[in-house]
């Protein structure tokens, strides 16, 4: 997973609460391989009409935030199911950070594990950014995770995102990373738990087998 330090880049407003995962990626398009990019299903049914025309009047339709890497969202961003495809949507559609005033628990475990950001910001920071955003501005957003800010023009914000999170996107750790990380004391805990406990491991003098 790689590391994230800062975002920054356009941002599009979508101002819809209770947003939820068979909306980002509905399920229909759960069997399609990532590898075929799951971006160009996000947000599929709410982008086009029946027959499958864009709506030019989608926020990530319009041409000002076609290429956004942020979204500033409503609350509830992402409740539903736990559907982690919703998130490799994202991401694979360039979304590298979500601002919103709270998320679905699952997403946002689910957005941590695989390195899109959720900065969780107050309902009146959301309502301001979208405003700004929706006025036309070009401005891009910078949302910087070591300062924990968004800025944008001369405008800085505070978001919040737990220590931990915050540390694995940091560096980069999924589950796996996250574990290598405490090697140390994983290998100092297995020599202590050897002195304490020799009948738990297997013995070298039955060629590798239990002790009975």
């Amino acid at each position: 997973m790689e590391k994230l330090i800062r975002v920054t880049g356009p941002a599009c407003p979508l101002d819809i609460a209770n947003l939820n995962t068979d909306a980002l990626l509905p399920a229909r398009f759960l069997k399609v391989p990532r590898a075929a990019g799951l971006g160009q299903f996000l947000l599929h049914d709410l982008q086009r009409d029946a027959h499958g025309h864009q709506q030019p009047d989608f926020p990530l339709n319009r041409p000002l935030w076609r290429d956004a890497r942020i979204i500033v969202g409503a609350r509830n961003f992402g409740c539903g199911s736990s559907r982690e495809s919703a998130v490799y949507a994202l991401m694979d559609a360039g979304i590298r950070c979500v601002i919103a005033p709270s998320f679905g628990d699952i997403l946002f475990a689910n957005a941590v594990q695989n390195g899109l950001l959720a900065a969780t910001v107050c309902e009146e920071d959301a309502s301001t950014l979208m405003q700004i955003l929706n006025d036309g501005s070009a401005l891009p957003l910078s949302v910087d995770l070591e300062q924990r800010t968004i800025t944008c023009g001369n405008r800085v914000f505070a978001f919040t995102i737990d220590d931990v999170s915050r540390a694995r996107l940091l560096n980069g750790w999924d589950d796996i990373g996250l574990t290598k990380n405490c090697r140390e004391a994983i290998e100092a805990f297995k020599t202590d738990d050897r002195l304490r406990r020799p009948w738990a491991y297997p013995s070298p003098a039955c060629g590798g087998r239990w002790r009975a």
